[in-house]
């Protein structure tokens, strides 16, 4: 399988088809849109549009979306249509976020990721404390709150245990290291989330660690795929382990919405 065909399968099965936990799945004619059912921002996953109905297909999706009282993202790939699309979306008053990478790898039997050994332990999190420590991990890397996302994961994990594996590495009772994958239900892919060490723990071999953890755990599962949307540093470590760059993304978060 090249790599056009594994982009089909993508936007197929994560894309088009894609069921999201916590989410209400709405199909148009031009649109998939995600519902948050806890009042999160929800988010447009895939559109079918051309250069004369994209504005008027975002303006609805506006509109929408602020009849719910819900803010959304709309998730960009490269190769979407019109061309455009982010351009549209910018002038309609979407803030136009991080590009990132759409890296993919093919999970084989031989892959060195599955038999990588190495002294560095790396734990499975499983209850809501561990949570709390990836969250008190990642607001200090990234500047900003995390609480909704803290909220998610724990809510998650309670409520589909299989799908969603957690794992990091603590200096004694300190997790320095962590990173999470979503084991995408009806699907060939698992995804990857995170992936952030301390700034004094980096360069220790953390990121491959639990990089390799997360792939055996997907392989044993059975999934065939490991996705993720790379930041450019995280992409050049990720070719290295033999995922390749199928496309890109794109961030658009939804106007503000006016207070009544």
């Amino acid at each position: 399988m090249i790599n056009h065909q594994w982009l089909h399968l993508f936007h197929k099965e994560l894309r088009q088809e894609a069921y999201t936990q916590g989410y209400r799945r709405e199909e148009t004619e031009h649109v998939v849109r995600h519902v948050s059912n806890f009042n999160e921002k929800g988010f447009v996953i895939a559109s079918t549009l051309n250069q004369s109905n994209a504005r008027e297909v975002v303006r609805r999706e506006v509109s929408y979306f602020q009849k719910l009282g819900q803010e959304f993202e709309w998730k960009v790939y490269s190769y979407d249509q019109p061309v455009n699309l982010v351009d549209i979306l910018k002038e309609e008053g979407f803030f136009i976020g991080n590009t990132e990478a759409l890296m993919m790898m093919k999970l084989m039997e031989d892959h060195p990721l599955l038999h990588s050994k190495s002294a560095i332990e790396v734990k499975e999190i499983t209850a809501q404390k561990g949570i709390k420590d990836i969250i008190s991990l990642e607001e200090p890397i990234w500047q900003e709150d995390h609480n909704e996302l803290g909220e998610r994961l724990w809510r998650d994990k309670q409520n589909y245990p299989e799908s969603l594996y957690l794992c990091g590495i603590y200096d004694e009772d300190r997790l320095v290291s962590a990173a999470w994958m979503y084991l995408e239900d009806s699907s060939s892919f698992a995804s990857l989330w995170g992936g952030s060490t301390l700034l004094e723990y980096r360069g220790r071999g953390y990121y491959h660690a639990l990089l390799s953890a997360r792939a055996k755990k997907a392989y044993e599962k059975g999934y065939s795929f490991l996705t993720v949307d790379a930041s450019p540093m995280s992409r050049k470590i990720l070719e290295k382990q033999g995922f390749h760059c199928l496309a890109y993304t794109y961030e658009c978060n939804s106007p503000v919405m006016e207070d009544c």
